[in-house]
């Protein structure tokens, strides 16, 4: 098995790894929405449009279903290394003033989405989002990032950065739909036997 690396896309080392063998085998990105560029109206109308499902921040309590929901759904992520997903554990799920999360559950109580974020200063980083496979494309994921958003807007932050696989329109459509502008492209490379002319 040969070797994997990470660069962006637009580091000139990548065409000489191309030169050498090495092939792409995956893209992602990462982008930002600064909070003086957020719009709370529509923000608020994506949280709105998913009722009856019911989109809050998640507490201590909510963690079994937080777990259960990861259990389900962590082999979806789709892209390579730069976007793997590592299963929940109750120590890598257990929330904090740093760690937040937020879930959408149905009108019976089952957790059908869920959103984590890490916060650093006034810096907020999505680490992921997910929604279970017979809930997806009713608009959960983006009405999930919006309530992130709105909540942490209201406690000062700056910056929101967020990311995922060009393999993953759902996510795609779902960040731009809040406000994330895309600002990084990366490439996930391997090794390969060496080109003769």
């Amino acid at each position: 098995m040969g070797e994997t690396t990470v660069l962006r896309a637009d580091d000139p080392r990548v065409a000489g790894l191309i030169e050498t063998g090495w092939r792409i085998t995956a893209r992602s990105w990462a982008a930002q929405l600064d909070a003086d560029r957020a719009d709370r109206a529509a923000l608020r109308r994506f949280v709105e449009r998913v009722a009856p499902v019911v989109v809050r921040e998640l507490l201590g309590a909510d963690l079994p279903a937080v777990l259960a929901l990861d259990a389900a759904t962590v082999a979806d992520y789709p892209g390579s290394v730069a976007t793997q997903h590592e299963p929940l554990t109750e120590s890598t799920a257990a929330m904090s003033p740093t760690r937040r999360a937020f879930g959408a559950r149905t009108p019976v109580g089952d957790l059908v989405g869920t959103t984590y974020l890490d916060i650093d200063g006034d810096t907020v980083e999505t680490t992921f989002t997910v929604v279970a496979r017979d809930h997806r494309g009713r608009g959960i994921g983006t009405a999930l990032k919006a309530a992130s958003i709105l909540a942490l807007l209201d406690e000062h932050v700056v910056r929101f950065r967020t990311g995922g696989s060009d393999d993953n329109p759902a996510i795609i459509a779902a960040g731009t739909a809040v406000g994330y502008r895309r600002d990084e492209e990366w490439v996930t490379l391997e090794s390969g036997p060496v080109r003769r002319r």
